[in-house]
């Protein structure tokens, strides 16, 4: 029997109880606010200094994990010898911010040295996440729940470039939020030096952050007919910037079943409480729409290779559109139980996710890190 499983079971356990002491609403109320805006603190408070104290053992644990581990992913070896290859300035097909962080690491280490340089990543990928669901959640300790349970945290383990930006893009959502256009494009930016593909969430999120008139549900209705209509464009378009999916395994047009799932829950809970929760809400109307946009993708994009690394910067948003949805529902017991209904559907994902980490494309289980091998 693989014991390491527990490793994962242990950890979202523990984040998720230190998440329950944390309460953001009391974090914010020290903030001074002039036209709206957020100038300032008055003093910190016991609230938010044990808030403080929280939220970094959530990082430092998530961390850990993340760091210590040792030929998790499917894609580890890979990286590893790609990190030879940069060493020896030799071609590999990753963005130039990417190359030029791993050779700075390895001019500082030993030949092969690659454990801190995933260590450097995980940091990084971890530090947005958190940051992201601090500024951005309602509930931090649901927002945590959904992380860990949507598997959205593990997955990180594999895939280091994607997840790097796709926290980066979670994160640059404060900014949308603010209107502080100018420093959300200067983050994409940065990612993108990372994994270009996150330039897609510039045109995504920008629709999103709009209030949408019925003209707007028009087009984004006609925009679901042309992925039915121009698959063959939209196809010839993807593969100018990724040549190397065209016929690849990547390519297999499957229908994600698991994640329109989780859309359609997510689309039923906020339209059944679109008055009270969305309509007069930015954060989870913006939120709403990215899970609609995720949604009609999943439907319709099949045919675009990958295209759950599109749709994730859409569907990831869910973290924080579902703790914000529920927590605005006027009445307890329907808070209640709604809550309870999402704990117990993220828990059966949870345990269909972990059951797949053995698969041989995936590989997240069985865990191994450096210090007991």
């Amino acid at each position: 029997m693989d014991y390491s499983i527990f490793v994962y079971l242990i950890l979202t356990a523990l984040v998720v109880a230190l998440g329950w002491f944390v309460n953001l609403q009391a974090g914010r109320t020290g903030a001074q606010f002039h036209n709206g805006r957020m100038q300032g603190r008055c003093g910190m408070t016991r609230q938010q200094s044990v808030n403080r104290i929280l939220i970094t053992a959530v990082f430092f644990l998530l961390f850990a994990v993340s760091a210590c581990r040792i030929a998790v992913g499917n894609d580890y070896w890979v990286y590893r010898d790609d990190f030879l290859l940069i060493e020896q300035n030799r071609h590999v097909s990753f963005e130039f911010g990417f190359i030029w962080v791993v050779r700075f690491l390895q001019s500082m280490l030993n030949h092969d040295q690659y454990l801190p340089i995933f260590a450097v990543f995980s940091f990084f990928t971890v530090l947005f996440f958190v940051r992201g669901m601090e500024k951005l959640s309602e509930q931090f300790c649901f927002t945590v729940f959904l992380l860990m349970t949507g598997g959205y945290y593990f997955s990180s383990l594999n895939s280091v470039r994607y997840y790097l930006v796709l926290s980066v893009a979670l994160y640059s959502i404060k900014y949308i939020l603010k209107d502080e256009w100018g420093k959300f494009i200067l983050c994409i930016m940065a990612a993108a030096a990372f994994h270009k593909s996150v330039l897609v969430v510039i045109p995504l999120y920008f629709l999103a952050s709009r209030n949408w008139k019925k003209w707007h549900m028009l087009l984004f209705a006609a925009g679901c007919g042309s992925l039915i209509l121009f698959q063959d464009l939209y196809r010839k378009i993807i593969f100018v910037f990724y040549p190397y999916y065209e016929g690849s395994m990547f390519d297999n047009g499957e229908i994600s079943v698991s994640n329109i799932g989780k859309c359609a829950a997510a689309l039923v809970l906020s339209l059944l409480y679109y008055k009270a929760a969305v309509k007069e809400d930015r954060k989870n109307r913006f939120f709403f729409y990215c899970n609609l946009g995720a949604l009609a993708l999943y439907i319709f994009g099949s045919f675009i290779p990958e295209v759950s690394r599109v749709g994730y910067y859409l569907s990831a948003t869910n973290i924080f559109l579902i703790p914000g949805v529920i927590v605005k529902i006027p009445k307890k017991r329907q808070r209640v139980l709604w809550t309870v209904l999402s704990v117990l559907a993220y828990l059966a994902y949870f345990a269909l996710f972990l059951r797949s980490a053995y698969s041989t494309d995936i590989r997240l289980l069985p865990y191994r890190n450096w210090i007991f091998q």
